[in-house]
């Protein structure tokens, strides 16, 4: 199968030999035209944010990995990472500075399925919750991030992530809605929604199993079609270590614009003791877009 460079190059020699334009030539120019108005989504983070947050004066960090055994096969944009066999991550740094605010950085990166490893800079983000959310039935809060993207990861050098947290917890169970909305600022820049979910059941202490469900919809003013879109349903597990927590989960594309068979892991520990309260006393694994656990797992 030619790539994407060959078609195009193809479609140019045939332009400037006959003056006319081939109809497959229109099939290439659509896809150019798609890539150039939609900022693709680096897959450095496969978490839901569960609102729960590291004590005050408290430094926390998680390792996020997630790879694609069987991925899509061209990139989302001229000279774009390719999902295939791509190993992506990032770790994470966060402070806690009060019970409802806490600060982290990344430090994201890939390696593509030649083996060639690439650096996405760096993201910063800060997060607002409810106090004490890992106590509540009903939690809310939202996340900033702010981040400069190399060329192999977005196509455009400036994102911001809009991520509201709204949660429901229910004895064992728990619901967790994050409907993210993403702003791309520079030439290909724009808006684009990526909603994700977990529902999840803890079935023991430092124990949970659930589902979690990850997708990219495009620009709200002009939606792409579903099988275009990306929806992938993740089966995740949740559980500790010593002192590590663990998120893991494989996941399955469900449409045709989604990888097909993914495989997640997030690693997390504490750093540092930090000032006791109960906004944190659960596991901060089990956190965010990429999960967190309602009983005190992942935070974000």
């Amino acid at each position: 199968m030619q790539s994407l460079g060959a078609k195009v190059s193809a479609c140019i020699l045939l332009v400037g030999r006959s003056g006319m334009v081939p109809p497959r030539c229109f099939y290439v120019a659509a896809i150019l035209l798609m890539a150039s108005v939609l900022s693709a989504r680096a897959a450095d983070e496969i978490q839901v944010y569960n609102a729960e947050i590291a004590k005050v004066g408290q430094w926390t960090f998680q390792l996020h990995n997630n790879y694609a055994f069987i991925g899509r096969k061209e990139p989302d944009f001229p000279g774009g990472l390719v999902p295939n066999h791509a190993l992506q991550g990032t770790g994470e740094w966060a402070y806690g500075i009060t019970d409802w605010w806490e600060m982290g950085f990344y430090t994201p990166y890939a390696v593509d399925q030649e083996l060639t490893p690439y650096s996405n800079a760096i993201k910063i983000r800060q997060l607002f919750v409810i106090p004490n959310a890992a106590e509540r039935e009903f939690f809310y809060g939202v996340n900033f991030e702010f981040s400069y993207a190399m060329p192999q990861f977005l196509d455009t050098r400036w994102l911001i992530e809009m991520r509201p947290i709204v949660g429901w917890r229910k004895g064992d169970y728990e619901f967790i809605i994050n409907p993210i909305v993403d702003f791309g600022m520079g030439q290909n820049g724009g808006a684009d929604f990526a909603p994700a979910a977990r529902f999840a059941r803890n079935l023991g202490e430092n124990f949970a199993v659930g589902f979690e469900y990850y997708t990219d919809l495009g620009r709200p003013q002009d939606r792409l079609p579903f099988n275009e879109q990306q929806h992938n349903l993740y089966a995740v597990v949740d559980f500790k270590i010593g002192r590590f927590d663990v998120n893991a989960g494989v996941g399955y594309g469900l449409t045709h614009g989604s990888d097909r068979l993914m495989a997640k892991m997030i690693i997390g520990t504490d750093l540092t003791e930090g000032v006791s309260d109960k906004s944190s006393e659960g596991s901060k694994t089990l956190r965010r877009p990429e999960s967190r656990l309602s009983g005190g797992f992942f935070r974000p």
